[in-house]
């Protein structure tokens, strides 16, 4: 047990991977993302025609990734870590409720993401609309 990497110590010392809330999801996606993604999230919100790169389809993330929905990649896109020229600034425009690290999420890899309550559930909630 002496030899302890500073992954596994880490790895520790998380927080537990935490339930998501898929209620709260989509009521956080009609609150923050209808805007741009449309109601059904299809890219087709009433801010898509102005914005220089049309929004994703959030219905088929996982079919354009081999049936795996990315849960990484969408945790980076709705916390800002990976900003988005279409949106004119670091995603999310709204703030930050979406920011923060206080609870873990396994990405489609296994290995736990550290994020927000809100985008635990927010993922729940995209993972359920796949088609």
């Amino acid at each position: 047990m002496r030899h302890l990497t500073a992954a596994a110590l880490a790895a520790l010392c998380m927080t537990p991977a935490t339930a998501q809330n898929i209620e709260a999801g989509a009521e956080y996606f009609s609150q923050y993302c209808v805007a741009c993604h449309g109601t059904e999230a299809r890219g087709d919100g009433p801010m898509a025609q102005v914005m220089i790169i049309r929004p994703t389809d959030l219905t088929i993330l996982a079919g354009e990734n081999d049936g795996v929905f990315p849960r990484a990649w969408a945790i980076r896109r709705i916390d800002g870590t990976d900003p988005l020229v279409s949106h004119g600034s670091p995603m999310p425009v709204y703030g930050p409720f979406f920011e923060g690290e206080g609870v873990t999420i396994p990405g489609e890899d296994g290995v736990l993401i550290m994020t927000s309550q809100p985008v635990v559930d927010l993922i729940g909630y995209l993972e359920s609309i796949q088609q």
